[in-house]
C-alpha cells in the first residue's frame, strides 16, 4: 500500500496534521493526483545531476494528469493543479534540488505521522511504486495516441468532404464537356473552351486521385493506430484487472485470516476510470471511421475496411464489456461465518460507475445465497454460452433487495445492504462424515447496467467469499475451521470452492500465526509453533524447523480428529485459546507474562528446579480456553490450578487472581510478581456506593488442606490421575 493510500486511512485529527505538513507551499490536490508518481521519485535519493530536471517533469506529469480531468466535478481541481504547475515552474525552475529536498521532507513527516497513529513502521516497496508509475504511464501514453486518432479522424473527415466537393465540381465539369460536344457545329471559340476544360478535368483528376491515395493511406494509418490502441488497453486492461483487482480480491479474502491489506480499492477505481474513458471513446472512433465510411462516396469505400472496422468494434465492445461485469465488486463482504435470523450487512461497488454514468439509470442489485453446485454451474455455464439460467437458491434472505448511489465526492457507485437477515437455509445432502459447517455457500449479487444512454446493458453478478451457515453459538468454531482453511489455501482460478486436502505445516503455521496476532495483537514464537507442531502430529518432533515446516497437515488432522484423550479436536483447542485470549489476556500476552503454549510435563520440570512460590502461566491442555496457573510449593512439588476460562476471567481478571494468592511470588523464572503484573491489578474502591451500601469483592483462594503440607495436597487432589497435583481455586467475599 502507498503512503499516500495509508493516509487517506488515518482518523480525521491525523489527517489535518498531514494537510498542515503540506500548507500552502505544495498544495495538497498535486499530493493526491500524483501520490504514486512522487513516491516513486522521492523514495530513493537521487544525485542532484538527476534533480535538475526533477522540477521540468513534476510539471509535466501535472499537467498530463489535469488534462485527463474531463468531467465537470474536475474542474476546480483541474485549475488548481495548473495553478500549482505554473508556481512550480516559476519559483524552483532555477532551484529544482530545493523542492526536491522538500517533498523529501514532507514525505518523512508524513510517514512519521502515519507511524504515530497506527502504531506500525511503514515501509516503502519500491518494486511496487515503480509498477503502478509504469501502468500511469501506460495509461497517459494511450490517453495521447488516442487523442491523436482523434485529431486524425477529424483530419480525414475534412480531406473526404474536400474530396466530395472537388470530385462534384469535377463531374460538373464533365458534363459542361458533354453539352458543348453535342450542341450545334465546332467553332474556334468552342474549340478553346473544350481544351481549357479538358486541361481542368485532366487537372482536377490528377488531384482527385493524389487525394483518394491520401484519403485511403490516412484510413490505413488510422486503422492501424486504432488497432495498436485497442492491443495496448487490452494489455493494461489486463495488468488491471487480472493482476492488481485480483491481488486486491486474494489480499481481502485473507485480510478474513487477519492478513492487512495493501491494495488500495480507490487507487483500483482510478487506473479503472481512465481505462474505462479510453475504451469508450475507442469504441466511439471505431463508430465514427465505421460511420464516415458507409457515407462516404462509392469511389472512395473500401470493402474490407468495413469488415475490419466490425471485428475491431467487436474487439473493443467486448473490452468494455469485460470492464464493467469484472468491476462490480463486493467492497465489503458477509460475514463468513453466518448464523440464521441474525442482521449482516455487506457492501457492493462498480469501480467504473461513475465514470460511464451508469447511475443515470439507477441499477438495482439482488441477493441470493446458492449453494457450492449452483456456483460451479452458473460459472461453467456463463463461461460456455453466455448467462445460463437462474440458479436455485438455497435460503431466504431478507431485505436483499437495493439500488445503488453515487457519491460526486469520491465518485464511487456502490449499494450497502444494512439489514440482511439470513431466515432459513436448505442444507444438501451429506456425505461420509461432513457436517454441515463443512458445507459452503455463497452470496450471489446480481444487476444490470446501462451505458451509453441504453446503447449497451450488461448483465453482471459477483459471488461472495464462501459462507458458512449455523443455527447455534456451538458450530462457530467448526464454521471458522472451514472458512480459515479455505481463505489461507484456495488456489488462483479454482473451482468453486476446491481447496486441497493437505498442506504443509509451514503453511499452516503461517495461517495459524497470523490468526493469533491479528485477533490478540500479540506474535507466536517459532517455541510456539513447535508446540502447536506436535499436538497436531501428536508427537514430539526432534527435527529441524525446515524439516518440520516440510510436513504435510490434512484436513481431517486439523479439525476433524479428536487429540489424544480428548474429546475436541487440535483446531477447537487452538480457537478457544486465541478468544479468551483476545477477551480476557491479550495485554498479559502482548507484555510476555503468559508462557502459554508449554506442555505440561516440560512446565513442571522448569518449575522443579525453582525456588518455592515460582509460577508460570499455561494454556490448558484438557480445558478448551482454560489458562492455569502452574506453581512450585515447599519441597519443589510443583501444582497447577484448575484452569480458569472466560466464565471465571470475566468475573476476576487473571492479574488480580495471581495477586490474591500470596502463595505465588516470581513469575518464572524470577520476576517479582508485583514488578510485572501491578499495572494491571484492579484498584481497590475505598468509597461507599452511592446508595450507602458497601460493594463486596471476590478474592481467589486455595482450599484450607493446600496449608499444612504438600502431602497432604497431593492426596486430596480434585485431579489426582495426574501426574502432579492440581488444585482447585474458590472464591472468597471481602468487604
Amino acid at each position: 500500500m502507498s503512503l499516500w493510500a495509508r493516509a487517506q486511512q488515518l482518523p480525521q485529527e491525523s489527517l489535518q496534521q498531514v494537510r498542515a505538513i503540506y500548507g500552502d507551499h505544495f498544495p495538497i490536490e498535486v499530493r493526491h493526483c500524483l501520490a504514486s508518481w512522487i513516491e516513486s521519485r522521492i523514495w530513493t535519493s537521487e544525485p542532484e545531476e538527476q534533480q535538475r530536471y526533477f522540477v521540468e517533469e513534476l510539471v509535466q506529469e501535472i499537467q498530463t494528469n489535469a488534462d485527463l480531468m474531463l468531467s465537470p466535478e474536475m474542474f476546480v481541481t483541474q485549475m488548481k493543479l495548473k495553478e500549482a504547475a505554473n508556481n512550480f515552474r516559476v519559483q524552483y525552475s532555477h532551484e529544482p534540488h530545493k523542492l526536491y529536498a522538500y517533498l523529501r521532507r514532507c514525505l518523512a513527516l508524513e510517514m512519521e505521522v502515519i507511524q504515530n497513529a497506527m502504531g506500525t513502521p511503514y515501509v516503502a516497496q519500491p518494486h511496487t511504486e515503480r509498477k503502478y508509475s509504469e501502468l500511469i504511464t501506460g495509461l497517459q501514453n494511450v490517453r495521447q495516441k488516442v487523442s491523436m486518432a482523434s485529431e486524425e479522424i477529424r483530419s480525414l473527415q475534412a480531406n473526404i468532404e474536400s474530396f466530395s466537393l472537388q470530385y462534384h465540381e469535377c463531374l460538373k465539369n464533365k458534363g459542361h464537356m458533354n453539352y458543348l460536344q453535342q450542341s450545334g457545329p465546332i467553332t474556334a471559340e468552342r474549340r478553346e473552351l473544350e481544351a481549357c476544360l479538358r486541361v481542368q478535368i485532366e487537372d482536377m483528376e490528377r488531384k482527385l486521385n493524389a487525394l483518394v491515395a491520401q484519403i485511403n493511406q490516412s484510413q490505413m494509418e488510422l486503422v492501424d493506430r486504432m488497432k495498436d490502441n485497442i492491443a495496448n488497453l487490452r494489455q493494461l486492461q489486463s495488468q488491471v484487472l487480472d493482476e492488481e483487482l485480483i491481488k486486491w480480491k486474494r489480499e481481502q479474502q485473507l485480510s478474513g485470516n487477519g492478513v492487512p491489506m495493501q491494495s488500495n480499492l480507490n487507487t483500483i477505481q482510478e487506473w479503472c476510470e481512465m481505462l474505462a474513458d479510453l475504451i469508450w471513446t475507442s469504441r466511439q472512433q471505431v463508430n465514427n471511421v465505421a460511420r464516415i465510411n458507409s457515407k462516404t462516396i462509392v469511389e472512395l469505400r473500401q470493402p474490407h475496411l468495413v469488415e475490419m472496422l466490425d471485428d475491431m468494434s467487436k474487439q473493443v465492445t467486448s473490452l468494455l464489456s469485460t470492464l464493467v461485469t469484472s468491476t462490480f465488486v463486493i467492497e465489503k463482504q458477509p460475514p463468513q461465518v453466518m448464523k440464521t435470523n441474525t442482521r449482516f450487512t455487506a457492501t457492493v461497488r462498480l469501480l467504473v460507475g461513475g465514470q460511464l454514468n451508469v447511475h443515470m439509470t439507477p441499477p438495482r442489485v439482488t441477493v441470493v445465497i446458492i449453494s457450492e453446485q449452483q456456483a460451479q454451474l452458473l460459472l461453467k455455464s456463463d463461461t460456455q454460452t453466455g448467462r445460463g439460467k437462474q440458479p436455485v437458491e438455497c435460503g431466504d434472505i431478507l431485505n436483499n433487495s437495493g439500488c445503488m448511489e453515487y457519491q460526486p465526492t469520491s465518485r464511487q457507485l456502490s449499494v450497502s445492504f444494512r439489514n440482511m437477515q439470513l431466515r432459513k437455509i436448505k442444507r444438501a445432502e451429506k456425505k461420509g462424515t461432513e457436517s454441515v459447517m463443512d458445507e459452503k455457500l455463497t452470496l450471489l449479487f446480481q444487476s444490470e447496467f446501462n451505458v451509453g444512454g441504453g446503447e449497451l446493458v450488461f448483465q453482471v453478478w459477483t459471488l461472495s467469499l464462501p459462507v458458512v451457515v449455523i443455527v447455534h453459538g456451538n458450530q462457530e468454531p467448526h464454521g471458522w475451521a472451514t472458512v480459515t482453511w479455505d481463505n489461507a489455501f484456495s488456489p488462483p482460478g479454482r473451482v468453486p470452492f476446491a481447496v486441497p486436502d493437505k498442506v504443509t505445516w509451514g503453511q499452516l503455521a503461517e495461517t495459524l500465526r497470523i490468526k493469533f496476532g491479528s485477533a490478540t495483537g500479540g506474535d507466536l514464537s517459532e517455541d510456539n509453533l513447535r508446540f502447536l507442531a506436535e499436538k497436531i502430529f501428536r508427537t514430539s518432533l526432534p527435527m529441524s524447523t525446515m524439516e518440520l515446516n516440510a510436513m504435510t497437515v490434512s484436513w481431517t488432522q486439523f479439525c476433524k480428529d479428536a487429540l489424544p484423550e480428548r474429546n475436541f479436536t487440535f483446531w477447537e483447542w487452538f480457537y478457544m485459546v486465541v478468544k479468551v485470549t483476545r477477551d480476557y489476556l491479550r495485554t498479559l500476552w502482548c507484555d510476555r507474562l503468559i508462557m502459554g503454549f508449554i506442555q505440561k510435563k516440560q512446565a513442571e520440570e522448569m518449575l522443579a528446579k525453582c525456588p518455592p512460590g515460582t509460577f508460570l502461566l499455561r494454556f490448558s491442555d484438557s480445558e478448551l480456553g482454560g489458562i492455569t496457573i502452574a506453581w512450585t510449593g515447599e519441597g519443589n512439588e510443583v501444582f497447577s490450578l484448575q484452569p480458569f476460562t472466560s466464565r471465571d476471567l470475566m468475573l476476576r481478571s487473571l492479574a488480580d487472581r495471581v495477586l490474591d494468592l500470596a502463595q505465588l511470588q516470581f513469575l518464572y523464572p524470577n520476576v517479582p510478581k508485583d514488578e510485572v503484573f501491578s499495572k494491571y491489578y484492579t484498584k481497590p474502591e475505598n468509597e461507599m456506593l452511592k446508595n450507602g451500601y458497601v460493594k463486596p469483592v471476590l478474592v481467589t483462594t486455595l482450599p484450607p488442606y493446600m496449608s499444612p503440607s504438600p502431602a497432604y495436597a497431593h492426596s486430596h487432589s480434585p485431579d489426582s490421575h495426574r501426574n502432579t497435583p492440581s488444585v482447585q481455586s474458590r472464591y472468597m467475599l471481602e468487604f
